[in-house]
């Protein structure tokens, strides 16, 4: 898992401007001063950003003139979108996404997928009783995608896969937290995989519920 470092922030939403048109082409993007309010960052800080998006050839600098847009970009993917976006609007997302998993899962679920709940459990819960934190969020992630598989539909196992890269994000960010989380999480976990085997939707759907209340 990689943490997104400030300057990373800074490329990610300069890029997202040229992508949306916002910054077009030929432009010149705001100053320094007005970048650093922007982003609440220091100077160095956006000189790196700017030198990365020269380098690319995103980026045109100037001397006595200034920082000039080159080239255009291609329209955000879905995963570039989401790694920029507020976490509560993802989190909204993600359970109207969930909840239709779930209960798709619990219709649709076969003995092979019920096989790779259990072993990823088993993988999660391994993780947890050795203190690896990578590998109980290897795990956890997916044992979640796990379950959009056991849906059977691949258009929602698509979108659900996309959250995965800022599900990592989030993990990473809150590190210190992580290993307490998981082991207090498991329980509930364990009781989601026994209502998809169950084909409980009610009950699969309530627990997904309580583990997004509680940010895992």
């Amino acid at each position: 898992m990689k943490r997104i470092n400030l300057s990373d922030k800074v490329i990610i939403a300069l890029k997202a401007d040229i992508a949306s048109g916002k910054l077009k082409k030929g432009t010149k993007i705001p100053s320094e001063p007005e970048l650093m309010e922007r982003y609440e960052v220091g100077r160095s800080t956006i000189r790196e950003a700017i030198k990365t998006l020269a380098i690319s050839g995103i980026l045109k600098v100037q001397q006595g003139s200034g920082t000039f847009v080159a080239s255009k970009i291609k329209d955000e993917t879905l995963a570039q979108r989401l790694r920029r976006a507020d976490f509560e609007d993802i989190n909204t997302v993600r359970s109207l996404l969930e909840k239709e998993i779930v209960k798709l899962a619990c219709l649709n679920r076969t003995d092979e997928d019920i096989t790779a709940l259990k072993d990823y459990l088993a993988l999660r819960k391994k993780a947890i009783e050795t203190d690896q934190q990578q590998k109980c969020t290897d795990a956890d992630i997916a044992f979640h995608v796990s379950i959009a598989k056991a849906s059977k539909n691949k258009v929602l196992l698509d979108l659900y896969q996309n959250f995965t890269a800022v599900i990592r994000d989030f993990f990473t960010k809150r590190k210190e937290q992580n290993m307490a989380y998981f082991a207090r999480s498991h329980k509930w976990h364990e009781e989601l995989a026994q209502a998809i085997v169950n084909r409980n939707q009610e009950a699969a759907k309530q627990l997904i519920k309580t583990l997004l209340n509680n940010n895992y």
